[in-house]
């Protein structure tokens, strides 16, 4: 049974898996663009502390389900633009990710578990609960693919997983 990510501090949602090792593989799905676009968003990284950080997501080429719902339509090819603010491969990468009216920050931990990878993925700064709940469906669901991807399977569809996660997000984050 998977976990829900869970509410740390305000404004702050965190999310813990275990990932198939080792963990320069898993690494290498956080840090190169065309395995992040797999289960994430493509773009180019500029791998060191203050480098860019571009992510163009198209969640309908995650899963074999292209349909994407009327009130995401828009999202397709939504651009998202940071800096990295801390960079220690393999174990650590954090960027800041542009939101208003502050930028938030998301930060990946891995840390070797065995033949497996634990992954801690924490999001901060996000400026409000609807955010926090989108943003911990979203990253729910990517994670998913990425676990899938990682166990060379075919990942749930994602939209139809993502709207279940939301509904459940919804009642777990507090108003």
């Amino acid at each position: 049974m998977e976990s829900f990510g869970v509410v740390t501090e305000p404004r702050t949602v965190r999310l813990e898996r275990l990932l198939p090792g080792p963990i320069e593989r898993a690494w290498s799905y956080l840090t190169e663009s065309e395995k992040r676009g797999k289960w994430l968003a493509p773009g180019e990284w500029d791998l060191r502390v203050g480098g860019r950080v571009t992510l163009t997501f198209n969640n309908e080429n995650l899963s074999a389900d292209k349909e994407t719902p009327v009130k995401f339509k828009d999202t397709k090819g939504h651009q998202v633009v940071g800096h990295i603010t801390r960079y220690e491969p393999p174990r650590l990468l954090a960027f800041a990710w542009k939101m208003e009216p502050e930028p938030s920050e998301v930060t990946f931990e891995l840390t070797p578990k065995g033949a497996e990878v634990l992954l801690v993925l924490t999001h901060r700064r996000l400026p409000s609960r609807d955010v926090m709940v989108k943003v911990s469906s979203g990253w729910h669901a990517h994670v998913g693919v990425l676990i899938s991807v990682l166990n060379n399977e075919a990942p749930a569809p994602f939209w139809k997983r993502f709207l279940e996660l939301e509904q459940e997000y919804e009642k777990r984050i507090a108003p």
